[in-house]
């Protein structure tokens, strides 16, 4: 029997379209720009969320990575909140590899930074003591805080206070297109106040790896020689591109399933004695739900016997779990699973 796997959407395998596609793939070397395949994704990434050109990384956080390098000079500034990925879960490269220092103000439990926050972090120039105010980075959707979407107008406000300081704004967009189904609006008025985002190929969307960063074409430019430096020229990419090209046209709309199913576990799951779910959870394809304090078990405890039961689930604390809907999770998993933790806690 394989195992139901909610630890992450990242777990997700291409599906057979992806694969026939990567084994189709028309190739060349694209650190010459001459692979068709990468350029055509590079094309219709870029379009999908309204910028001008786009650069397919290895990974989010390669494109990350290569944005705040493109941003930002050593001894720069980047403010962010306090539960970013780029912050929490990067391995500091901004900072060990940029020379970036990381100004962390608090995100709101919806995943927002509060405006005056912002406004108050962001330096006064001209005063030798400081380091340079260069960049703002927000998330969306925020994963740790819920997997919440940020609405186009908070985006909005966000673009337009950065851009009176003279900032750029980032986006770590790696589950953008989940924000844009749960909000009903489209990717690229999601990205529209941004002057860099990266959007992930293989979370929800399925493909098996990459990422795109998108921006300005004079920005891109700037953004290839950050890649390079990281490693991330990958020749004949294409055979990985393929995918991605499949994962955009016809992986975006289907989000909504995982929205689904993530509102049908979290509400089977609140009816098992225990278990505590996170209000409001899920906002996307994310559930986020703790033990009771006077449960005999643990986190780890709990895990180790649902496992043993086929279901793999994340860890987000001594006590605290997230579960995570993706393609290969349909109705009859989310049935086994419940019915697992029920094994579990009662």
């Amino acid at each position: 029997m394989e195992n139901i796997d909610l630890r992450s959407d990242t777990v997700t395998q291409p599906t057979p379209e992806m694969r026939a596609a990567m084994a189709q793939a028309v190739v060349g070397d694209d650190v010459y720009g001459e692979d068709p395949t990468v350029n055509r994704l590079q094309d219709l990434g870029a379009a999908m969320v309204g910028k001008e050109a786009a650069l397919f990384v290895p990974s989010g956080t390669m494109g990350n990575l290569a944005a705040v390098l493109t941003h930002c000079q050593r001894g720069d500034e980047a403010i962010l909140g306090d539960k970013a990925h780029v912050f929490l879960n990067e391995a500091g490269g901004a900072s060990a590899l940029g020379g970036v220092a990381m100004r962390l103000i608090p995100n709101q439990p919806d995943g927002t930074l509060d405006l005056e926050a912002v406004r108050e972090a962001i330096r006064p120039r001209g005063n030798p003591h400081y380091p340079i105010s260069r960049l703002v980075a927000l998330e969306n959707t925020h994963n740790r805080c819920g997997g919440a979407p940020l609405s186009v107008e908070y985006t909005r406000a966000v673009g337009e206070l950065v851009h009176e300081h003279g900032l750029s704004l980032h986006l770590d967009g790696a589950r953008l297109f989940n924000a844009a189904v749960a909000l009903g609006v489209s990717a690229a008025e999601l990205a529209a106040p941004a002057d860099s985002v990266t959007f992930c190929l293989s979370k929800g969307l399925s493909a098996p790896v990459g990422s795109l960063l998108c921006g300005s074409r004079q920005f891109v430019e700037h953004a290839l020689r950050a890649r390079k430096q990281l490693g991330g020229g990958m020749r004949q990419a294409g055979i990985l591109a393929a995918a991605g090209i499949v994962a955009l046209e016809t992986m975006v709309d289907r989000l909504a399933e995982d929205h689904h199913r993530a509102a049908r576990l979290a509400a089977s799951l609140a009816s098992i004695p225990g278990l505590i779910l996170d209000p409001d959870t899920p906002k996307t394809n994310m559930v986020f739900l703790s033990l009771a304090e006077d449960s005999p078990l643990d986190g780890k405890q709990v895990s180790a016997r649902l496992a043993a039961c086929g279901v793999l689930v994340g860890s987000d604390g001594p006590r605290r779990f997230r579960l995570v809907a993706h393609y290969w999770i349909d109705d009859q998993d989310v049935d086994l699973a419940v019915a697992a933790f029920k094994t579990v806690l009662e």
